[in-house]
């Protein structure tokens, strides 16, 4: 064979090598979009939320789609931030690691036990094996030198004009200055972020809320919320460092824990908590953070210590007691985030939260035990108007907020815990474990006990109710493999609450229940049934009548005069899904839901909804889409169901679908150059037994909503 077929060849053999590469590495990034897409909804859609802030929830995944963490120099931290595997998983690819040095191929996972071939598709995308030399600690200059800039605009608007942006006579407004709203109905959002890697993060976020001025009036200078960070990582001598905004996590999130955390969901192994202690804050809600300062320093090997400043502003309603002084008492905090109007103005950064903590962490290869100390102090006087069922909450200026965590990985079973307790000797506990028992099979069981008078600043351990108090429980969840192409998930709450609640004049108690059976007999198809059971007690319809909250459980249940006994009320939800992979290209997704309402002798309620979801993104092109036709039809809004909506990158929306209609929305994404992505959305629902929609200032007269959004990113 000559020289020149020789070189023909390798010619053909370096080209055809290049474009599997090219071709594989577009595969892999729809495989990642998928897995993000699949879990977000998972989490999302029993949030109940109709917009949701999962950036933080998400912000390691979406960072390691596009750079993938090296297993053979990730950390037991990095490997927790993919929020993809288990601490068992975890522990044994390290152990494996260790002991037969680094990896050749991301498939020799396979020899690592508990990994199975499903597991290790599932982390394919945001995981890479090299055998380049990484320091873990990088210079200053190198991290600027090297990192990614990222710039987001996003707007966003409701067509239909609402009755807070109509015209209202000057006499009028004048009289009731909250009649109408203050700003435009434009949602604005900009994000500037530079990363590199999980060392260095630093950037600013504004959002402009609708019905919010914006470079005028109450907002002079631009966004209604504005927010700045840095964070280091593995740098100089601090394992972590905050300045500006941030969140603190730690333990279960029992003691402490700011942003959101996984609730109860089908992906039943997520309630246990992955404490990061230290991120960048990088999302839109306004008061579930802190802002000032935080380090996390190593002490000898196995040791670390974290301290936090922070002080800011938060929303609340102000009294102003009636004596000399006017001294100004709190009655509520409030955590819409919204100031559209005068009142809510009023209510804008009213207090000022002051929070001094410590952490202190042993951390062992297989056991690490963390305490915790935190100092909450408020400008004013928390001074809650005091009912029944509230007279155990927080009351005073002065908080304390102290815990012990562990978590312990003792052969195949993951224990973990936390015992917390606040300043006025509340407490609460959390106990669990996860037990691999079979490399098919995971079971997992988590006791809860959250005393009545516990008092959690920030918390976001496992529960039915939104605060860590007043409540007991008994979670039990399995998940396993049937089959090759069959498996399974199911979760088992039983839960109690010891005190009344705002809806219920006694203790009550109630269950909830899921279990999926899900067929994927290829990774071009997956049918899933799903059935879900929410019943828990409650007061009947009737209006309840306060009496005074001194008086014991059995005088009180005498003295509601004319209200209902304690009912039963019962929600379910039966969800037919299959996601079918028609070309490379070419994804759809098909759904049925039905819903019942029963609450006491009341009639029962029911609703469905149905919808067809079409994704289309072609490998090698700048463009992609996605599309849903959907019908429902409900009783009422007790039969509501909530589906995940695919949108714009880094928005997500859980809407409730509702009475009788129909939505349709389209996605568009375009990538103009390099560095330069346009995505555009419509969507608009249309109901046909409603002649408005929604009440108050958001009033609209029809029975159809528009909304568009336009976002734009600059990547460089």
């Amino acid at each position: 064979m000559n020289t020149f077929k020789i070189y023909i060849i390798g010619f053909i053999c370096l080209t055809f090598t290049l474009s599997v590469q090219a071709q594989n590495k577009k595969q892999k990034s729809a495989a990642a979009e998928q897995i993000i897409n699949d879990r977000i909804e998972k989490i999302a859609e029993v949030s109940q939320d109709e917009e949701l802030d999962l950036v933080t929830l998400f912000d390691e995944l979406f960072y390691y789609y596009e750079h993938p963490l090296n297993l053979n120099t990730a950390s037991r931290e990095d490997l927790e931030s993919l929020n993809l595997l288990t601490d068992y998983q975890i522990a044994q690819l390290l152990e494996h690691r260790e002991k037969f040095g680094n990896f050749i191929s991301i498939y020799e996972l396979q020899a690592v036990p508990g990994f199975d071939l499903e597991t290790i598709y599932s982390i394919l995308p945001f995981v890479r094996v090299t055998d380049r030399f990484e320091s873990p600690h990088v210079s200053f200059n190198e991290l600027l030198k090297n990192g990614k800039n990222e710039l987001f605009i996003r707007w966003s608007r409701v067509l239909e004009q609402a009755e807070g942006y109509k015209p209202i006579d000057d006499s009028l407004l004048a009289a009731n200055p909250n009649k109408r709203y203050l700003g435009s109905p434009d949602k604005l959002y900009t994000r500037y972020r530079f990363k590199f890697g999980t060392n260095l993060s630093l950037g600013f976020t504004g959002e402009k809320d609708a019905g919010e001025e914006f470079f005028k009036g109450s907002q002079p200078y631009g966004f209604d919320f504005y927010s700045g960070h840095f964070f280091l990582k593995k740098t100089g001598l601090f394992k972590r460092l905050a300045i500006g905004d941030y969140q603190v996590q730690l333990g279960q999130g029992l003691t402490w824990w700011s942003g959101r955390a996984f609730r109860k969901s089908a992906a039943v192994m997520s309630v246990k908590r992955n404490a990061l202690i230290l991120k960048p804050y990088t999302s839109v809600n306004e008061n579930n953070f802190m802002r000032g300062a935080a380090a996390s320093l190593p002490v000898l090997k196995k040791f670390e210590i974290t301290g936090f400043v922070s002080r800011k502003g938060i929303d609340a309603n102000i009294n102003t007691t009636d004596t000399l002084d006017d001294e100004q008492t709190v009655t509520s905090f409030q955590n819409s985030g919204l100031h559209r109007t005068p009142n809510e103005l009023q209510d804008r950064k009213a207090v000022k939260e002051n929070i001094f903590g410590s952490h202190f962490a042993y951390l062992g290869r297989r056991l690490q035990i963390g305490a915790t100390a935190i100092k909450t102090i408020y400008s004013h006087e928390l001074n809650k108007n005091v009912k029944t069922y509230n007279q155990f909450d927080f009351q005073g200026k002065e908080n304390f907020n102290g815990g012990i965590d562990y978590n312990w990985l003792y052969r195949n079973f993951n224990f973990f815990g936390e015992f917390a307790v606040s300043q006025n000797g509340g407490w609460a506990t959390v106990y669990g474990v996860i037990a691999t028992l079979s490399p098919t099979l995971t079971y997992s069981l988590i006791y809860r006990n959250y005393q009545p008078d516990y008092h959690p600043t920030y918390s976001a351990a496992i529960g039915e109710l939104s605060k860590n108090a007043n409540e007991k429980g008994l979670y039990m969840a399995l998940e396993g493999k049937l089959s090759k192409e069959w498996s399974f998930s199911a979760y088992f709450d039983q839960f109690q609450f010891p005190w009344l609640r705002s809806n219920i004049t006694s203790p009550s108690e109630g269950f909830e229940y899921l279990t999926q059976l899900t067929y994927k007999p290829s990774k071009k198809l997956e049918i899933y049934a799903r059935f879900r059971e929410e019943k828990k007690q409650q007061n009947g319809k009737y209006q309840i009548v306060e009496t005074n909250f001194e008086e014991t459980v059995q005088q009180i249940t005498q003295d509601y005069v004319g209200i209902d006994e304690v009912v039963w009320r019962d929600r379910e939800n039966l969800r037919l899904n299959a996601t079918y992979k028609l070309t490379d290209a070419l994804r759809m997704r098909s759904r049925i839901e039905f819903s019942w309402y029963k609450s006491g002798n009341e009639p029962r309620e029911k609703g469905v909804l149905a919808y067809q979801d079409v994704m289309y993104k072609p490998l090698g092109k700048p463009y992609s889409f996605s599309m849903r036709y959907a019908l429902f039809d409900t009783d009422s809004y007790n039969t509501r169901i909530y589906a995940y909506e695919n949108d714009v990158l880094y928005y997500f929306s859980v809407p409730a679908y509702y009475y009788r209609g129909s939505k349709f929305y389209i996605n568009l994404r375009y990538r103009v150059v390099k560095g330069f992505d346009v995505w555009l959305r419509f969507a608009q629902t249309y109901y046909s037994n409603r002649n408005e929609i929604s009440s108050g200032l958001n009033k609209i007269d029809g029975n159809t909503k528009t909304e568009v959004r336009a976002q734009v990113r600059f990547s460089f």
